[in-house]
């Protein structure tokens, strides 16, 4: 009998409370504005490395690539980790390969110790990422789920926009490669506080709601990535062709604005970073969109489009590159907004670790391959201040890839609706 009662007792747990899933929400924000930062924080960095240490285009582009390469392997790794060692855990042990690979790249301004710390910090980045996906999901469950994923996705963005515009906070730190590598470092710890604070949170939440994803103790075959649906891989299409549009372009944004329209590096730094600062004032609004009306793949295809003119504007016209580049910043605020929550649609709770490992470990092949194209590219067509148009075939890369996400995404609505619908257009929620 008392078997009985402990199982109806633990039935009875209500779902999270509306404060406690807030503050819960908070500390994951925490983290993931650490670990978006040490992602981003190359990038401005990149006039400076080819200035005083003499890196070429294509160093930078490997510097920035050596972040995703692990990535193709550890995050569908990483998501098996989360589904069987829990969210605690796991973003505490992430939280640390972060901020050690941190320390690491400031160490030497060779090459290869830099991207030994760039190793590191990608291995814990992108699994960082995925377990706050995961989190928002155990705690977001029942309500609000894509407006929860739009805030923390929200926090990871303004640490990439503090990191693209930081010539700008902190021109002085730019007259020294390290200095901006040890500001990395600092701002690390933000990883190593909110998971220390999401440990207690969860612990104690643990024992009062019913959460939604819990760790699983039978074992997970990876081949279970092959039993995926296909509006799932048709995500997973879409995350490939829109990111590899963003990143790899952030990675060479400011040198090309420098070199391409005479703009100052801070200015550079400014207009790039409106991509992140755009994505994070628009992805709570187009996350409670998506929850309010449904039509998420719609919205996908329509983010997709918004891209697509973006890059023959900078590389050809005289437009004013704010305007190209607030459309792709609209863009990268829409299409993430809807696209990782939609996979609490498409897949069972209990592979939310291996899902979202699965997509990102495509995600992070995409951007080692187009950032290794895109250096090849600027340096194949000697691409300068004083030969602009060898920017050209890299702005005819990346619209190219941007044309694929289109069509991915019209796919994938066609997919949602018809027999195979997972809801994606149909299900709504309210704010509660």
């Amino acid at each position: 009998m008392s078997g009985i009662f402990a199982e109806a007792a633990v039935a009875e747990k209500p779902s999270p409370s509306l404060s406690s899933r807030w503050v819960v929400l908070a500390v994951i924000c925490v983290a993931c504005y650490g670990g978006y930062y040490a992602f981003d924080y190359i990038a401005p960095l990149a006039p400076l490395l080819s200035r005083q240490l003499h890196f070429s285009d294509t160093d930078i582009g490997f510097l920035q690539a050596v972040y995703s390469f692990p990535n193709i392997i550890t995050t569908l790794i990483c998501g098996v980790i989360i589904d069987r060692l829990g969210t605690r855990k796991s973003l505490a042990i992430f939280g640390v390969l972060i901020f050690a690979g941190l320390v690491i790249t400031a160490l030497s301004p060779r090459l290869g110790v830099m991207a030994g710390g760039r190793l590191l910090v990608g291995s814990g980045g992108e699994a960082l990422a995925l377990v706050a996906n995961v989190a928002v999901a155990r705690w977001f469950w029942h309500a609000n789920l894509s407006m929860a994923f739009g805030l923390r996705a929200s926090a990871a963005r303004l640490g990439s926009f503090t990191a693209e515009v930081s010539p700008a906070w902190a021109p002085s730190a730019y007259h020294y490669w390290r200095w901006p590598l040890l500001i990395g470092v600092g701002v690390g710890a933000f990883c190593l506080i909110g998971a220390a604070l999401y440990w207690t949170l969860d612990s104690r939440g643990e024992r009062r709601f019913t959460l939604g994803h819990t760790a699983r103790t039978t074992k997970i075959p990876l081949r279970e990535v092959f039993t995926f649906n296909r509006s799932f891989w048709l995500i997973a299409a879409i995350c490939i062709t829109f990111y590899g549009c963003v990143f790899p372009f952030e990675t060479f944004g400011q040198k090309f604005l420098i070199d391409v329209h005479h703009v100052s590096p801070q200015t550079a730094s400014l207009l790039v970073g409106m991509e992140p600062f755009f994505s994070l004032v628009g992805m709570p609004i187009f996350g409670l969109l998506a929850d309010r009306i449904g039509h998420r793949s719609l919205l996908m295809m329509f983010g997709s489009l918004l891209i697509v003119p973006v890059f023959p504007m900078l590389g050809y016209s005289n437009i004013p590159p704010a305007i190209p580049m607030a459309m792709m910043g609209v863009a990268f605020a829409l299409v993430p907004a809807v696209m990782w929550p939609a996979l609490v649609y498409v897949v069972d709770k209990s592979r939310l670790g291996l899902a979202n490992g699965m997509l990102d470990s495509v995600q992070q092949l995409g951007l080692v391959v187009i950032n290794l194209l895109i250096g090849w590219a600027n340096d194949r067509w000697l691409a300068s201040a004083t030969n602009s148009a060898g920017y050209h075939a890299g702005m005819w890369m990346f619209t190219g890839v941007a044309v694929l996400a289109v069509l991915f995404a019209f796919a994938l609505w066609r997919v949602e609706t018809g027999p195979s619908a997972h809801g994606l257009e149909t299900i709504t929620t309210r704010l509660r």
